[in-house]
């Protein structure tokens, strides 16, 4: 039996240059390759044997992946940090520059939606040794509900409620369930932070919650920054722990295990360890700025080229 070909460095670097390689200039219809793929070409390219596995540890020791891709949104809205920078004071206690009152209450709040019973069309099978449990990929859909809740970021606690769909009735109604508790309709001020949904959007959004209620203030988020919202901390949370897999044999089974989990949470109430500041968010906004000017300098003009 043959022993396994050794891969000296420079034979390392062929195949991540392979794998960097833009795949069109393959000539295949290809967008990505496969470690079987890339085996194929290093073949041909070392002449030598080389299997996908072998392959795949070389890809998976190397330092720097550029193969790989994450989609994020780039920070676009042109008052970005000075919105973001007012939610970010608030976590830190502070309002127009000032410390706030002691009696003053923060509470963010979204709505998690489309969340569907999921009938399985056969029984999950139990865990064995060395296996997994098993969920039927297939399902059917017992209907969907809307989650909507408000999160306490001084006390941990979270405060939601179920409904057949979003909108401004809906949110108004988690509004008052919130603001009917003692803690918040005497509070002197509380600041409702939230995104740029419908249920909430804009200046007439803000001034029907001043009608309501004296003492509350909407603060909004920056567009397309729902993760400067904390209930969106809480929300991974119970997706993680409660909803997956999402088995429910109905929307009352589910809407049962959302609640229950909102009692687990409040039984041992516990803000959020947020260290993110706005002088981090600074920071880190001078940091792609810098990024996509190298980016954009570096990039050739193709107009030139196309005539």
């Amino acid at each position: 039996m043959a022993a396994s070909p050794s891969f000296p460095p420079l034979d390392r670097a062929l195949i991540v240059s392979i794998a960097c390689d833009v795949v069109a200039r393959t000539g295949t219809p290809l967008s990505r390759q496969s470690t079987t793929d890339l085996a194929k070409r290093a073949r041909d390219e070392l002449n030598k044997p080389i299997g996908r596995s072998t392959v795949w540890r070389i890809l998976d020791e190397d330092a720097i992946k550029p193969w790989q891709y994450e989609h994020w949104l780039f920070p676009r809205a042109a008052n970005f940090f000075e919105k973001a920078a007012v939610v970010l004071d608030l976590y830190e206690g502070y309002w127009q520059g000032e410390r706030i009152d002691p009696f003053d209450r923060i509470i963010s709040t979204d709505e998690k939606t489309s969340i569907q019973a999921r009938i399985r069309r056969h029984t999950t099978l139990a865990p064995g040794p060395r296996r997994a449990r098993r969920v039927e990929a297939e399902y059917g859909r017992g209907g969907a509900l809307q989650y909507l809740a408000g999160w306490d970021v001084q006390e941990g606690l979270v405060m939601g409620r179920c409904e057949a769909k979003t909108g401004i009735a809906p949110f108004g109604r988690l509004v008052q369930q919130v603001m009917e508790r003692p803690e918040y309709g005497s509070a002197c001020r509380v600041f409702w932070v939230a995104d740029n949904g419908s249920s909430h959007r804009g200046e007439v959004s803000e001034q029907r919650l001043r009608t309501a209620y004296a003492n509350a203030i909407l603060v909004h988020t920056p567009v397309h920054a729902s993760w400067l919202n904390q209930v969106e901390v809480y929300f991974s949370l119970l997706q993680r722990k409660v909803l997956t897999p999402n088995d429910s044999a109905n929307l009352q089974e589910l809407e049962v295990r959302i609640r229950l989990y909102e009692e687990l949470t409040n039984r041992q109430p516990k803000p959020f360890d947020w260290r993110f500041t706005k002088y981090d968010l600074f920071a880190l906004l001078q940091r792609l700025a810098i990024r996509e000017a190298v980016s954009r300098s570096s990039t050739p003009d193709t107009r030139t080229s196309l005539g």
